[in-house]
C-alpha cells in the first residue's frame, strides 16, 4: 500500500517539485499551503508523513508540529528550514519532528529522508505493539502505551524524547556515545552536530529526574556520552 505524504509549503513551486518527485517514487502526495489547511488534512487524511515548512503564513510550522504531536498523531514529520534557522530547527526537533532538511535541497535527498523516516516510524510502531514495560525506581516506561510515569504520575514527553529515553533504558549500564544515539534515534548523523542529543537529554532530565542537576536515571559519561542506571 502506497504511503501518503502531506507536503506543506506556501511556495507552490516547492510543493510541485516535492510532489513530482514523491509521485515518481510511488508515494501519494497531498498538498497544503498554510498551517490550518495542513492540520485539516492531517485530521481528514491521516497521512503517513508530513513534509512541513517552518515559515508558513498564519500558523507557522513549529505550531503545526506541536499540534500534531499534542493530538497524539504518530506520523513522521520532516521540517523544511532555511540555512540560518538553527534555533528553529532545534525547537522543531524538540517538538517532535523526526528530521529536517535545509533549503535549497536535493529532491533525491528529500525522498531518501522520507523513506528513512517511514522505516523508522514503522519500526517504532512495531516495537510499541510489543508492549514492553521497563520499571526502575519510581520510573515506569510503557512502550505499549507509549507513556512514561514517575511516582505514578504521567510525564509528557515528545516522541523523540520518548524514543531516546526508551533506547537508553533498554540498554541499562551501557555507555552510549552521542553519535550512536544520533544514528539510532535520528537514523543518521546530523553532520556531527551532537548538540541535539544534549538538548533532548536535558529536557528529559527536567521531566523525570528528582534533581535534574544530580540525575539518578540518565548519567553523563564525560567525553563519551550517556548511560542509563544499571540496576
Amino acid at each position: 500500500m502506497a504511503h501518503r505524504v502531506l507536503v506543506v509549503d506556501d511556495e507552490k513551486s516547492i510543493v510541485r517539485l516535492v510532489t513530482f518527485n514523491l509521485e515518481k517514487e510511488g508515494f501519494i502526495p497531498l498538498e497544503a499551503y498554510n498551517g490550518r489547511e495542513a492540520l485539516r488534512l492531517v485530521e481528514e487524511q491521516n497521512p503517513d508523513l508530513v513534509v512541513l515548512d517552518l515559515m508558513l503564513p498564519g500558523l507557522d510550522g513549529l505550531e503545526v508540529c506541536r499540534r500534531i504531536r499534542q493530538a497524539g498523531h504518530g506520523m513522521g514529520v520532516i521540517m523544511l528550514t532555511a540555512k540560518d534557522q538553527e534555533i528553529d530547527r532545534v525547537l522543531g526537533l524538540e517538538l517532535g519532528a523526526d528530521d529536517y532538511i535545509t533549503k535549497p535541497f536535493s529532491p533525491r535527498e528529500l525522498v531518501a529522508r522520507v523513506k528513512a523516516v517511514l522505516r523508522r516510524t514503522a519500526a517504532r510502531q512495531e516495537y510499541t505493539r510489543s508492549g514492553e514495560i521497563i520499571k526502575t525506581g519510581a520510573l515506569v516506561i510503557d512502550a505499549g502505551k507509549y507513556e512514561v510515569k514517575v511516582d505514578g504520575k504521567p510525564v509528557e514527553l515528545t516522541p523523540k524524547e520518548f524514543e531516546l529515553l526508551n533506547f537508553l533504558a533498554r540498554n541499562p549500564g551501557k555507555v552510549m556515545s552521542r553519535d550512536v544515539l544520533l544514528d539510532n534515534i535520528w537514523d543518521y548523523a546530523f553532520s556531527g552536530d551532537t548538540r541535539i542529543v544534549d538538548v533532548h537529554i536535558s529536557n528529559i532530565r527536567e521531566k523525570i529526574e528528582p534533581s535534574p542537576k544530580n540525575p539518578v536515571y540518565i548519567k553523563t559519561v564525560r567525553g563519551v556520552g550517556y548511560k542509563f542506571r544499571g540496576d
